[in-house]
């Protein structure tokens, strides 16, 4: 049977920030992976216009207000991954940022919330190499996992033996996650055997870590292409499937994530396992966020609203998502540079 985008219309409900610990992470039953089955690969098929529709008629259906739009914006914060991938980056921005990354709301903010003392944290803390175990002495003691961007980020076009050691060292150094970038070439070349086999040998480098597939969606031109490559990468074992390097002229867009979480769905009835989704690039807003919230609680249910399970790649979001809370409290907007991240 093809797997098409369809169209569907399940119902969705507000995340309740407090229904899960947040400094449980890791806990969904890790992806084995399989062998490639290029039967999953050639039957899978893309109606885009159904997808296109599909995203476009979710603002106007899904909204939250007030208690319920604080609430889902809470959650969405334990669900960040607080990014920072600059060539200016330094020990002291990392630094700062892992402080962000434990205390992202002031302290008023959460009392006036009624989450005073439950421990909100960001998801994960994500960096190049060189600062992974700056961030990971920061983070010391928190249950905050770092996150490196590894294998010749963003392009990944270094040898392979050499991105087999940029994932090793990170591992050395502390990185509990390590998000690597595919050879597009691959995906653009139908070459899906070597995209399986370049996967399985990051997974097995990544030994505990956890793997998250960067596909980098804006360079593979097509839905299809997309969903493909998302399909491959889950069955060479991937823990996460991220949208973009947040680098791409195009990163993260509400149909590629559609396609995306179609596919992790099929994964799932197949073989059981719990895939994660990551978008990333172009996600600066409250309403973005919750967009994304939506489209996961629809397609693939509540589980999907946890850090275990989505994770958004971002550095300016949760600015915003603080002065919207602090609107919500106060009803007043305050200056965007009142917030700082890091």
């Amino acid at each position: 049977m093809a797997q098409g985008v369809l169209i569907s219309n399940p119902s969705a409900v507000p995340a309740q920030p407090h229904a899960r610990d947040h400094n449980h992470t890791h806990a969904i039953a890790r992806n084995s992976g399989r062998a490639l089955e290029m039967d999953w690969v050639d039957e899978i098929r893309i109606n885009l216009s159904a997808a296109e529709h599909r995203v476009a008629s979710l603002p106007g259906r899904r909204t939250v207000k007030k208690d319920a739009q604080a609430a889902w914006l809470l959650k969405a914060i334990t669900c960040i991954d607080l990014t920072t991938l600059n060539g200016d980056d330094t020990t002291e921005r990392v630094k700062r940022l892992c402080a962000k990354a434990r205390a992202p709301l002031r302290g008023d903010l959460l009392e006036a919330l009624g989450f005073a003392g439950r421990g909100l944290h960001t998801g994960a803390i994500c960096v190049y190499h060189r600062l992974v175990a700056t961030a990971v002495e920061a983070l010391d003691g928190s249950d905050i996992p770092v996150a490196a961007v590894s294998t010749g980020f963003p392009a990944g076009l270094i040898p392979h033996d050499l991105k087999l050691k940029e994932i090793e060292a990170s591992v050395r150094d502390g990185a509990q996650e390590i998000d690597i970038v595919i050879t597009r070439e691959h995906v653009l070349t139908g070459d899906w055997r070597a995209l399986y086999a370049e996967v399985r040998d990051f997974r097995a480098a990544c030994g505990d870590a956890h793997l998250k597939t960067i596909l980098a969606t804006g360079d593979l031109k097509t839905l299809r292409n997309v969903a493909k490559a998302s399909m491959v990468c889950m069955m060479a074992g991937a823990d996460f499937i991220k949208t973009s390097t947040g680098k791409e002229g195009v990163n993260a867009t509400l149909p590629v994530t559609l396609a995306m979480l179609r596919m992790i769905r099929v994964y799932e009835e197949r073989t059981g396992f719990k895939i994660g989704f990551k978008p990333a690039g172009g996600i600066s807003t409250a309403k973005d966020v919750l967009n994304y919230q939506f489209l996961m609680k629809e397609e693939l249910g509540r589980d999907w609203l946890e850090p275990d399970l989505f994770r958004v790649g971002a550095s300016s979001l949760l600015a915003d998502i603080e002065r919207q809370l602090e609107h919500h409290v106060t009803g007043r907007y305050s200056a965007f540079n009142r917030h700082p991240v890091g």
